[in-house]
């Protein structure tokens, strides 16, 4: 049976083709924006446009749709470098610089939404995790083919430290908004890659002697100091929404109630955390800004201090990263205020080393030193000897001076 003709002035409503894609797309950038369990199927119809009835017809749950997302960001990286794997005979040096610029270029196209695979991808389950890392094994091997060309010389380490690293500087622009021509930011990025690929590391047999910690001001902490450390290690190893109260409790060896004389909850004592290691950081800043006059011996003691301090608290860094979105909106505002501080600090003394870049290619030239302490930190699994900080401080040095000044000493404390 015929059906009915549209009525005069009727219009026939017919479903996208690309309907699926646009579902992707939109829930990819709402995981990133607000984290996997910050995200209803609702809240993601509502983007595309559609009914949560309609978005049913698509995917079982909002799990189906997380892991597509992540896992799709994942097989984009694997598509833009496949080429490599048939470029054997060409000159490794000009298959080194198309691999860098495919990733850039993927980057660029995923900036709202690639931070989904970097931080929300703890969330995929069993064999969905496993192919998460598959895919980015496939693409550091795919760097680290010609690499070895390159430079024979790397071991196993130091290559998985390169290739670690230049996935760190091009991953870095989703998770900051500072802005730049998009001509500016393939040249700057592709700048940052190349000198990172070239840095000379050092021996991993060189020197591991371990460095201790900071000494503490005090003899010993303060119950609160002593919630807001043991909740970030608890944040850390299970997540924020796994962890209760009473597992804090239970670490710092208080009662669960004990807690609120301190903290109104789980999100206060997440903010509470940031606040102070920003503080920290800015007093860090403002501290050797005030004492050193050179700004290259500023921007280096600058860098010592930031490496030091993420060491000293490694959870701290990743926490920020995958849990940010817990924290109330105001304190996240509070928080990127803070943080907008001190990369401007760095900015004003990248700019004065490096004349050449402009404020904003500073600014982006920061964020992948950052970046880099955190990826290469969870690397070395945060391992205190004199090589990882080495190691560290060369690639930050490179990142932001383009160049690497031999330190006469390192620190101990």
């Amino acid at each position: 049976m015929a059906r009915p003709r549209p009525a005069s002035g009727e219009t026939i409503r017919r479903r996208p083709k690309d309907r699926k894609a646009q579902i992707a797309r939109a829930s990819a950038e709402a995981f990133s924006t607000l984290g996997f369990h910050g995200v209803s199927m609702e809240a993601i119809a509502s983007r595309v446009g559609i009914s949560a009835a309609a978005l049913y017809r698509h995917y079982t749950g909002k799990y189906e749709l997380f892991r597509d997302a992540v896992l799709s960001l994942g097989q984009q990286l694997v598509d833009c470098t496949e080429f490599a794997d048939d470029a054997a005979t060409e000159d490794p040096q000009i298959v080194l610089h198309r691999l860098v610029a495919a990733l850039i270029d993927t980057a660029m196209a995923n900036r709202e939404a690639g931070g989904l695979y970097r931080w929300e991808g703890r969330y995929l389950r069993g064999d969905d995790q496993a192919t998460l890392i598959a895919q980015m094994r496939t693409v550091h091997r795919r760097i680290q083919r010609p690499l070895c060309v390159i430079r024979p010389e790397l071991t196993g380490r130091q290559r998985w430290t390169l290739s670690t690293a230049v996935l760190s500087v091009l991953g870095s622009i989703v998770d900051h908004r500072a802005k730049l021509p998009a001509i500016q930011v393939r040249a700057l990025l592709a700048e940052l890659a190349d000198v990172v690929l070239a840095a000379e590391l050092p021996d991993p047999a060189d020197d591991q002697d371990a460095i201790e910690p900071h000494a503490s001001t005090g003899t010993e902490p303060s119950r609160y100091e002593a919630l807001l450390d043991e909740s970030m290690r608890l944040f850390n190893l299970n997540g924020y929404r796994d962890t209760g109260m009473e597992d804090i409790a239970a670490a710092v060896g208080m009662p669960a109630s004990g807690i609120y004389r301190y903290f109104s909850g789980k999100s206060d004592i997440l903010a509470a955390a940031f606040r102070r290691a920003a503080d920290r950081l800015s007093a860090d800043t403002s501290t050797i800004t005030a004492t050193i006059g050179d700004p290259q011996d500023a921007l280096t003691a600058v860098i010592d201090a930031y490496v030091a301090r993420s060491f000293d608290q490694p959870e701290l860094d990743y926490v920020y990263y995958s849990e940010r979105l817990n924290m109330t909106a105001a304190d996240q505002k509070i928080l990127r205020n803070m943080q907008r501080s001190t990369v401007e600090a760095w900015v004003e003394l990248v700019v004065a080393v490096r004349p050449e870049w402009t404020p904003g290619q500073a600014r982006f030239a920061v964020h992948a030193a950052m970046s880099l302490v955190v990826d290469l930190g969870r690397l070395m699994h945060y391992e205190r000897s004199v090589h990882s900080f080495e190691t560290m401080e060369r690639l930050l040095d490179l990142t932001l001076l383009g160049r690497y000044r031999l330190r006469a000493t390192l620190p101990t404390k």
